[in-house]
């Protein structure tokens, strides 16, 4: 089951998973462009689902269980980016928001399918976070502390479920060129060179470097990892020195 599927991470998923040979469901709320996917991945079924409401998630799990006949994991990669605003600037409806379909949904797709690994007695889920919730960062104060509440959700739900044989663990991507950034590189927020420069591998990540991520912490070859946060990021958060990576 993948949330956030019919675009960047979530989509390359998709396909990433279908290649490995499973049996893939799909959700978004853009049900357009999840049709797309749909037929592009070759997934075995898709919804339409919102993870900030509690009845979707419940709804979009049930649906996954019933077209694969049988669930065992959950990528939940779906996730929104914030306006690059000061902590005056960033209007109190704006930071719920991100909030809300970062954290929130988060929480809630998990402890959908939570409820289903724990009463099976297995089942593995991968959740998303950032490298801008591993470290601070001006101007992203409504994003960066909301996938730093992810990294600590599920750290405790590893804690709640790992006696019921179910495994929850998280992504912290880098700088990854997704439709996101490009919106961020177009409205000039970002400086492509500049992050390569300061990236000890030199290029941003791409969404087929996550997706691999997510299949390998899904998959039984990480069978006894739970708890963990993973940086996808070429060294980003490694790298403590100042300036460029080539200059220090």
């Amino acid at each position: 089951m993948i949330t956030g599927a019919a675009s960047g991470i979530g989509l390359a998923a998709a396909s990433a998973f279908t290649q490995l040979g499973a049996r893939v469901f799909l959700a978004d709320r853009n049900e357009a462009a999840l049709s797309r996917a749909l037929a592009e991945t070759g997934a075995d079924g898709a919804c339409h689902a919102d993870v900030t409401s509690e009845s979707d998630c419940v709804d979009m799990i049930a649906k996954a269980r019933h077209a694969l006949g049988g669930l065992d994991g959950l990528f939940h990669s779906a996730g929104v980016g914030d306006r690059v605003a000061t902590a005056f600037e960033l209007a109190l409806d704006e930071w719920e928001r991100i909030v809300d379909i970062n954290l929130k949904g988060t929480f809630l797709s998990a402890r959908a399918a939570g409820r289903l690994f724990v009463d099976q007695g297995h089942g593995s889920v991968v959740t998303v976070a950032s490298v801008l919730g591993l470290g601070g960062i001006p101007r992203r104060v409504a994003y960066g502390p909301a996938k730093a509440a992810v990294v600590m959700l599920t750290r405790n739900l590893a804690c709640e479920w790992g006696a019921a044989g179910v495994r929850i663990n998280c992504l912290a991507p880098g700088y990854i060129r997704t439709p996101l950034v490009d919106a961020l590189v177009a409205e000039r927020k970002f400086d492509l060179a500049r992050i390569e420069r300061r990236t000890p591998m030199g290029r941003l990540g791409t969404a087929d470097d996550v997706a691999a991520a997510a299949a390998f912490l899904l998959s039984d070859m990480a069978g006894f990892i739970t708890g963990a946060t993973l940086a996808v990021d070429g060294g980003w958060t490694a790298y403590s020195g100042a300036g460029d990576v080539a200059s220090a």
